[in-house]
């Protein structure tokens, strides 16, 4: 009995990357992400077997409440073009997304997401208020090690920054170990180093001479974020006369990067079906017409033999 959630953006993002732009439907329309992202869910669904699924998505990658924190949150990658609210992503891929979406529609599986919000944040939330089964979260996105978690079920995150067959399992003993943080509250610990060390992909400056393995220990020697600047304002002998210093001269990205990093757990999570998992497409014929349509080849024969057992 498990709850898989997928970090949709995340993994047809990875396999327009990974397979080549030459797979075309007959109107020219390149489908590789489409192909790409099928073969990645028939793989899940197979070797993990998990009884619910939710494809979750972003109905906002840049929420106001995060750019309203930290202007520079993914300011970088605004289209140049537009009205500098839309994301830059490569012209081959933005109209495989709908036909991506009417794949998930036409086979039944669950899509969930949260006006205003991101797919991190929709994860974070149903990860959150699941009390059932265990939860694993299946992206590419670090951010995510936040949410691993003992109880009231499990949760883990299935990490495929290098593909589905080179998945790290990151559950809150491994993360742990991985990152030398504590091993109590250990996600949100993460969340806390991930503030100090910051992320320039996410536009995140971090700490001045603050990186990962500095961060941690400092998250592990005093517990949390908010205790180690409590202990910087303080004067901290544990603190480093640089570091404190580096810290007390942040106090503005300190007071609101942890509502850029954080996932909203309270999040209004939308679901479009039941989350289990179909016995059965939804609408066959509409799958197999949309697997001609967009010549869509064995990616679409595999993810319904999936699903069918």
């Amino acid at each position: 009995m498990t709850l898989a959630l997928l970090d949709s953006a995340s993994l047809y993002f990875r396999a327009f990357y990974a397979l080549p732009d030459s797979m075309r439907a007959p109107d020219g329309t390149a489908v590789n992400a489409v192909r790409g992202f099928a073969d990645t869910i028939a793989r899940i669904i197979t070797d993990r077997r998990p009884t619910r699924l939710v494809a979750c998505l972003d109905a906002d990658w840049r929420p106001a409440f995060r750019v309203e924190a930290l202007p520079t949150y993914k300011a970088h990658r605004v289209a140049e073009e537009g009205d500098g609210l839309e994301e830059e992503v490569p012209d081959l891929l933005s109209p495989q997304i709908p036909i991506i979406l009417d794949l998930l529609d036409a086979v039944g599986l669950c899509t969930a997401e949260a006006t205003g919000y991101e797919a991190d944040d929709v994860m974070g939330a149903l990860t959150h208020r699941e009390t059932v089964d265990p939860v694993e979260v299946i992206t590419g996105d670090r951010d995510m090690f936040q949410v691993v978690r003992y109880s009231p079920t499990p949760a883990t995150v299935w990490y495929v920054g290098s593909g589905w067959n080179k998945a790290v399992v990151i559950g809150p003993a491994e993360l742990a170990e991985k990152y030398d943080l504590p091993t109590e509250d250990t996600g949100p610990r993460y969340a806390d180093m991930a503030v100090l060390r910051g992320d320039p992909s996410d536009g995140l400056p971090g700490v001045p001479g603050i990186g990962e393995k500095t961060a941690a220990k400092l998250i592990r020697e005093f517990g949390s974020l908010q205790a180690l600047l409590a202990g910087a304002e303080a004067g901290d002998k544990r603190i480093p006369k640089r570091a404190q210093a580096n810290l007390v001269a942040s106090a503005e990205y300190l007071a609101a990067a942890p509502t850029v990093v954080a996932v909203a757990v309270d999040a209004p999570v939308v679901l479009d079906r039941d989350d289990k998992l179909p016995a059965a497409p939804a609408d066959l014929d509409r799958v197999m017409a949309l697997k001609e349509r967009w010549d869509l080849g064995n990616s679409v024969d595999r993810l319904v033999k999936a699903i069918t057992g």
